[in-house]
């Protein structure tokens, strides 16, 4: 028998395929726009230092700086002396004529030009402690005072200093593999960082205690430190104006530190003389805390510290540190720290996790603190490497938040009488979670912060919120009735107001971090719930955890660029994502997807008016066509609702035909409904549909549909839905995954969103 052959026909698919220059004049050009167009024009080229797949390439390198440093803190008059010997390794091909050092404290001094960045005049409401400190108090006179530059056999060295850099003149040009050693002598000031008469945030100062007349000091950028030199731009050479960080090298650090010989002090590296500066009873409870994986135990007592505040020493002690490949070094010290300290297995080695904090940070930092350190390098390494060195410090010191390699300073200070809110609580959890991580970016990885703040904020802050909800599963006493971790920054339903804000105030997330107006978001919860979603949502987690991990491990002491981010996770994963590091971080594009329409159909073996017009126009004979096919919905003029609930094929004896001719039973295993979904696109984010339909039977499905589905249509698509349950509702994104920041479009039928308003009474009635 003859089989039957049956043509479908949509007349928007017809009305495609006829080229347009038969109804119309022809357009001019344009530029390809398509979302998914490939990140040439953005990416940099691929060379031998780093190349197209996102890895260091055949020439990569890198400059080594090791130092040598003496320093000694003046408790009585809060200074800071210094002298330090570098040795600067030239691994680079090009001979270098002098090098460039950073003087970060160089903001402080009184003619900074970082004091006129800033508009003075955009606030509508000043406090008391804030007039008196901008109108009335005199500038702090700080600033790094230099008193010699010298080569290594003692002949001063030519150097300018231009802001917060200072250029050292070689007398002989620096070649390929060339080492040149040099000294400085230096001194400055230190700054209190939490004066009474204003919350100011130095990243290192002291912190001043009337009440016992002691201070407690966080030292940090505190020595002249070599800028980066490398393949993407020489020398680095932003100055530092206050909020973008650092671009340091990696090398050894052999430092001493004289203090008073009653603080008690960590730092970057390793305690080389700990008989020397600890007690007989304190130094068995150091050793006994590098094998405690249950619980931390106490160095230094709380009652100890409170002897020591009482009657201060006139004397001094001396602490050697040693550090191997690191970037930076930074150090606390005080007579008010307590001090304890655990062990947590890595990768088979013993990692020691302490704190260090007042006692005004209890009961709080002796319950959680050191807890918190040793579960954030267990989370992390799990997501990227083993914690290559030998310790991580959490150091408690007001209104801080602030990371180095091995030592981080963090805020989170319960009442007077010891008492503590939740948010006083998972604010200080989370901070210490977020510094600690800085030990893997930029630490380890490490990413020119002073350009892409985001590329250290914002991975950290991703793996922060995966660790904070992990936190939350190991430690549920912690949480206590809440269902999970109350992250600030992770959920995409978090970064939904900013996106959603005054595109007048939003900058694309690559973007230099001195130049937005709201860096929290921009710098960290937009990268964060970025990387989130595309975790979750778009990759799914195994193969992003790869993609991820494979990026941390090849830049592990590296220096990587956004592009060596982006490649490497497209490497890894063999997936294309430039569509989305184009809308996520090259753009401000928002994402607003929703149900534009919904209509049933039938199909059936007649035209209506509007097929029969648009046949007539193609050419065709209405009184002789060939085995066709007609979808009739509900806008149409013939719709009949009876022949639809019936059967979406009973209109079609056509159809009915064939389906017989191939021995299918059109009462069994045809769809009794069909419809026709079409999907709009307001925002300009492309991304993937997440949709939920609902049956009248009660039951539901969820269908999501690839980001590719908008490729050829950036505004609208449309799906068919075909279905033996008759459809009674249809939800895009359910779960609130994809950071929409309009939900008024994202249901059929449309449902009314509460304002503000209602929700508030809703929320008081009764």
């Amino acid at each position: 028998m003859k089989k039957i052959k049956i043509h479908f026909i949509c007349i928007t698919f017809l009305s495609l395929i006829i080229p347009k220059i038969l109804f119309a004049q022809v357009q001019q050009g344009h530029t390809n726009q398509n979302k998914f167009r490939q990140l040439y024009v953005e990416f940099a080229d691929p060379n031998n230092y780093r190349n197209a797949s996102g890895a260091p390439g055949v020439d990569y390198y890198q400059q080594k700086v090791d130092y040598v440093m003496d320093i000694e803190l003046d408790d009585k008059n809060s200074k800071i002396y210094g002298e330090e010997e570098i040795t600067y390794t030239n691994n680079s091909p090009d001979n270098l004529t002098y090098l460039w050092l950073q003087l970060d404290q160089n903001i402080r001094k009184k003619d900074s030009p970082s004091l006129d960045i800033n508009s003075s005049g955009n606030s509508v409401t000043q406090g008391p402690s804030s007039f008196v400190r901008n109108y009335i108090n005199e500038s702090f006179d700080g600033g790094f005072n230099i008193e010699w530059v010298l080569d290594s056999e003692g002949n001063p060295l030519k150097y300018t200093i231009n802001q917060t850099m200072m250029r050292v003149d070689l007398p002989v040009s620096l070649s390929p593999n060339g080492i040149f050693k040099f000294k400085i002598k230096w001194w400055y000031n230190i700054n209190n960082h939490v004066p009474e008469n204003g919350p100011a945030r130095g990243r290192s100062g002291y912190e001043y205690f009337t009440e016992d007349d002691n201070r407690l000091y966080v030292i940090a950028q505190f020595f002249p430190r070599l800028c980066v030199y490398n393949d993407i731009e020489g020398w680095q050479n932003y100055q530092f104006w206050g909020r973008g960080e650092f671009a340091l090298e990696f090398g050894d650090y052999d430092v001493k530190i004289t203090v008073p010989d009653d603080h008690i002090m960590e730092a970057t590296g390793e305690l080389q003389n700990p008989k020397n500066v600890l007690s007989k009873s304190q130094l068995q409870r150091y050793k006994k805390a590098a094998y405690s994986f249950d619980k931390p135990i106490v160095i230094i007592s709380e009652k100890e510290v409170r002897e020591k505040e009482k009657i201060k020493s006139n004397e001094k002690n001396t602490w050697h540190f040693v550090a191997k490949n690191v970037r930076d070094f930074a150090f606390a010290s005080s007579r008010k720290f307590i001090w304890d300290m655990m062990a947590v297995k890595i990768g088979g080695k013993n990692i020691i996790a302490s704190s260090l904090y007042p006692k005004e940070g209890n009961p709080l930092w002796e319950e959680y603190s050191t807890k918190v350190v040793a579960h954030t390098l267990k989370v992390y390494s799990k997501y990227t490497f083993d914690y290559p060195y030998p310790k991580a410090v959490s150091v408690h010191s007001k209104n801080q938040g602030m990371e180095y390699p091995m030592i981080c300073f963090n805020h989170g200070r319960p009442n007077e009488d010891g008492s503590y809110s939740d948010r006083t609580k998972f604010g200080m959890i989370s901070v210490i979670i977020h510094e600690v991580g800085h030990n893997y970016f930029p630490m380890i990885v490490n990413s020119d912060e002073r350009q892409w703040g985001w590329m250290d904020e914002g991975l950290d802050t991703f793996l922060q919120y995966l660790t904070e909800q992990d936190f939350g599963i190991s430690f549920p006493d912690a949480i206590g009735d809440l269902e999970k971790y109350p992250s600030r920054r992770g959920d995409p339903k978090k970064i939904v107001p900013y996106m959603a804000g005054n595109q007048d105030f939003i900058a694309p997330i690559m973007s230099n971090h001195e130049n937005v107006y709201q860096s929290g978001p921009n710098a960290y919860a937009k990268p964060a719930t970025a990387l989130n979603i595309l975790r979750e949502t778009v990759m799914g987690n195994e193969v992003f955890d790869h993609a991820f991990k494979t990026y941390a491990k090849r830049w592990m002491f590296k220096h990587p660029t956004p592009e060596d981010f982006f490649r490497t996770m497209e490497d890894a994963s063999a997936t294309d994502l430039d569509w989305f590091w184009r809308g996520w971080f090259y753009s401000t594009d928002v994402v607003d997807i929703g149900v534009k329409n919904v209509k049933r159909f039938y199909f059936s073996d007649t035209p209506d008016e509007k097929a029969s017009n648009r046949l007539k126009e193609f050419g065709y004979d209405l009184n002789n066509l060939p085995d066709l096919v007609f979808k009739i919905d509900q806008e149409s003029d013939m719709f009949d609702s009876d022949l639809a609930n019936e059967s979406a094929i009973k209109g079609s004896k056509i159809l009915r035909d064939y389906l017989a001719e191939e021995g299918i039973d059109p009462n069994t295993k045809s769809p009794k409904y069909f419809y026709e979904v079409e999907f709009e696109k307001p925002g300009g984010l492309v991304m993937p549909l997440i949709v939920e339909y609902n049956y009248a039977d009660g039951t539901s499905e969820r269908v999501s549909y690839p980001v590719q589905v908008w490729r050829k249509n950036d505004s609208s698509v449309k799906k068919v839905v075909a279905s033996d349950k008759e459809l009674v509702g249809v939800t895009v994104d359910p779960d609130l995954e994809t950071a929409d920041v309009n939900l008024d479009n994202n249901n059929w039928p449309k449902r009314e969103t509460p304002s503000d308003f209602e929700k508030f009474k809703e929320r008081i009635k009764g």
